[in-house]
């Protein structure tokens, strides 16, 4: 009924002049003194013709339109035939459109081409960075030196910088390298641990941790990643002589909890946010707003969820939630 209404809308100015014509028409009759049977005929029987063809076309139309609907639900590249024209205009219309589809396909092919190229250029950059960066790691592990540990750490945010570069250029990969398996979580929990043993021991930070006995299904490298994102918040937002939790919530929730700066409540639904930083951030000048922004994109495409609860100067608990959704599984 919606579709009738604007059909007879567009249609008004053929109606129109259909209805001037039969007007001049008796008017012309009457002022010859012609018998009125004599056009009034004629036009009933035009009139019902044109509701014949009218209720023809209504129907030609709405398929028109419904295929045109069903278009319209598709992305270019997938978009199939237009249906057929009925005038020139709409040969015309086809035809622009299909010149744009042309000239997008080829757009989006060449900013793929630039993509891949900038991915393999950063991901070969990213590599030969890791060689002088171990070669800096073995010299200064053999000098046992408050000002070698303090560079160490350095050179771990360093390596944190590089693997943040190369998740992000990973993220929305096709060839990434997902392998989910069941892992023991105290193996991934250690593993991250021990890469900041320095900060907590210099830093004289407690770390509160317990053994979970859990094993999940996930990707032990993308998840080591995320915990690691969120550890080194802690410590970084954690001043000298705080604390560290590491805890295991039921049914299967890792929790990472500090007892640092904590969050402004302002800031707390944004943090996840790409390239968001927020009142600590912006204190700190050095947060580039990714690393949340990674953990939450990396535990949607592991099929886990993460989320944070803060008070401003009393910490912060990020958790994540292990569970896998089911459509994730096989």
């Amino acid at each position: 009924m919606r579709y009738l209404k604007t059909y007879l809308r567009d249609r008004l100015p053929a109606v129109g002049i259909f209805l001037l014509f039969s007007l001049i028409f008796l008017t012309v009759f009457a002022l010859y003194r012609l018998p009125m049977a004599a056009v009034l005929y004629p036009v009933g029987l035009c009139a019902v013709l044109g509701c014949v063809f009218l209720g023809l076309d209504v129907r030609r139309a709405q398929e028109r339109h419904r295929r045109l609907e069903q278009l319209s639900q598709l992305s270019g590249a997938v978009m199939g035939e237009f249906p057929l024209p009925i005038n020139q205009d709409h040969r015309d219309y086809q035809h622009i459109i299909q010149l744009l589809r042309a000239e997008q396909a080829q757009r989006e092919g060449e900013m793929q081409r630039r993509y891949e190229d900038m991915v393999d250029y950063y991901t070969v950059w990213a590599h030969q960075i890791k060689t002088p960066i171990a070669s800096m790691r073995l010299t200064l592990q053999s000098q046992d030196s408050p000002t070698a540990r303090q560079q160490l750490e350095e050179l771990l945010r360093i390596e944190q910088y590089v693997e943040m570069v190369l998740a992000f250029l990973r993220l929305d990969s096709e060839s990434t390298d997902y392998l989910f398996r069941e892992y023991q979580l105290d193996g991934i929990l250690r593993g991250a641990v021990r890469k900041f043993s320095t900060q907590f021991i210099r830093r004289h930070i407690a770390l509160h941790y317990e053994p979970t006995g859990l094993r999940v299904l996930t990707d032990e490298k993308w998840l080591s990643f995320v915990v690691e994102q969120v550890l080194s918040n802690a410590l970084k937002y954690t001043p000298d002589g705080g604390e560290v939790w590491l805890e295991l919530e039921k049914p299967a929730t890792l929790c990472i909890r500090d007892n640092g700066m904590g969050i402004a409540a302002e800031d707390l639904p944004r943090i996840f946010q790409k390239g968001y930083t927020g009142y600590n951030g912006r204190a700190d000048k050095k947060a580039s707003g990714l690393g949340l922004y990674l953990c939450r994109r990396i535990c949607q495409n592991l099929g886990h969820t993460i989320s944070a609860q803060s008070v401003a100067g009393e910490g912060t608990s990020i958790r994540i939630n292990l569970e896998r959704e089911q459509r994730w599984l096989e």
